[in-house]
């Protein structure tokens, strides 16, 4: 037997997997990690798929099913965030934890699987956490500002390539919150910054600019995140591999806004 049919007939093999599950039955409960063992599970299944059978089980056993999030299960939406063995999103580089699949992992292994860690995600039950914070802050950045009445048609505005593309990168955020429980001082500053760039790069972000970064660092402040130090795991845990360079773009946003809205710039002209 060739060694490519060695390992098709390998990874196509059932397997059983020791799981270690964070349970908390609500956010007044205290919280415990609960031991399961779970027959059957494919190596092509996805992360999800094998929660999916881990639910099954427990039902059929009377047992509480694990409250866990999911929405499109194709790494867009960033809803089923959790820590699989510390890593947030698991063992994938640059994957949400939909994206990872069974063959990560081998016959017996035990998977550590916990929620979110941060003062401003409180646990709302099991996995589930409440990331309500990031809503506020991209509400605290308001709309894009645009006269009624004619105007040019989007698609007619130029914009350069690079501002094109950096905003199309800092787009890619899906607010999933691994960059606030990656970093040690649970800052929020990685999705934040990409929220606020994207618009920055845009023409169609430029009206409001400045009172946009204002509005949102401040209510980052208010959510009770952390400061960012630039230790960078935010960058390495953000499923869309989403640069730090950002939060630099951030700051300069920041700064250029706070010396434009003084009462002296305001009267000198700029802004």
């Amino acid at each position: 037997m060739s060694n490519h049919a060695k390992s098709t007939k390998t990874s196509s093999k059932n397997m059983t997997v020791k799981l270690k599950v964070w349970r908390q039955k609500d956010a007044k409960t205290e919280g415990k990690f609960e031991n399961y063992s779970l027959d059957g599970v494919s190596a092509s299944m996805s992360f999800l798929e094998m929660m999916d059978l881990l639910n099954e089980d427990l039902t059929k056993k009377g047992i509480a099913p694990v409250e866990f999030q999911s929405d499109c299960r194709e790494g867009i939406c960033g809803t089923c965030s959790c820590f699989i063995n510390g890593q947030a999103h698991g063992p994938e580089r640059g994957a949400a934890t939909c994206q990872v699949y069974m063959r990560k992992f081998a016959e017996g292994e035990t998977i550590v699987i916990e929620p979110w860690r941060a003062a401003a995600f409180p646990i709302i039950r099991d996995l589930v956490i409440d990331r309500s914070p990031f809503d506020r802050i991209i509400a605290a950045g308001g709309y894009t500002g645009a006269k009624t009445g004619p105007h040019a048609d989007a698609n007619s505005i130029l914009v350069p390539k690079p501002d094109a593309d950096k905003a199309m990168d800092a787009a890619a955020c899906i607010g999933c919150g691994a960059c606030v429980a990656a970093c040690p001082n649970s800052s929020a500053s990685l999705f934040t910054s990409a929220k606020i760039t994207h618009l920055a790069m845009l023409p169609q972000g430029h009206p409001l600019r400045e009172r946009r970064v204002l509005r949102m660092v401040e209510q980052m402040d208010k959510e009770g995140f952390g400061h960012c130090t630039n230790i960078g795991e935010c960058q390495s845990a953000c499923p869309k591999e989403i640069k730090i360079d950002f939060i630099a773009q951030m700051r300069r946003e920041y700064l250029a806004a706070v010396v434009n809205q003084r009462p002296e710039s305001k009267s000198g002209g700029s802004g």
